[in-house]
């Protein structure tokens, strides 16, 4: 693996461990050249299905554009970064047991705003305002009225 630091290609591992859930490894490796430690995650790659996007244009996905929304809308609001992974792992999860080869955009907004209902009801307003695109505070209090409602229905 390449250091960042230096750039070269060899290491040592130092120490491996499993996630709570068995999907990630992470091992703590040593660069053999200039001996910085540096930690590196390993996964199980799944074969993800392509992205149909609203114009109908397909892109591979991509867990980095996941990860930058669900950080944007959890910015300053005590959400780990653990918690973000998770959410992303169930995201994917999700998606590869679609079993298929193609799925819509909306399918994986809408699986991002599940899990930001459940991690933090901010940051799911903030990632909602976006991607719903409300274009007046009408549209905006509905989707909070909505959200209230599903709070109080679960208490």
């Amino acid at each position: 693996m390449k250091c960042p630091f230096c750039s070269h290609l060899e290491d040592k591992v130092i120490d491996s461990r499993l996630s709570q859930d068995g999907s990630v490894t992470r091992r703590r490796r040593e660069c053999l050249q200039c001996s910085k430690r540096f930690t590196s995650y390993e996964r199980v790659e799944e074969m993800m299905p392509l992205v149909v996007k609203k114009d109908g244009m397909r892109v591979v996905y991509d867990r980095d554009k996941i990860m930058t929304g669900l950080k944007k809308a959890c910015e300053k609001r005590p959400v780990s970064s653990d918690d973000i992974d998770r959410a992303i792992d169930r995201i994917e999860t999700k998606l590869a047991g679609l079993g298929e080869k193609e799925v819509e955009s909306r399918l994986i907004g809408e699986a991002v705003m599940d899990e930001l209902r459940a991690l933090d009801e901010v940051a799911y307003v903030r990632f909602a305002s976006v991607y719903r695109d409300f274009r007046d505070i009408k549209e905006f209090m509905s989707e909070l009225t909505e959200l209230i409602d599903i709070k109080k229905k679960t208490r």
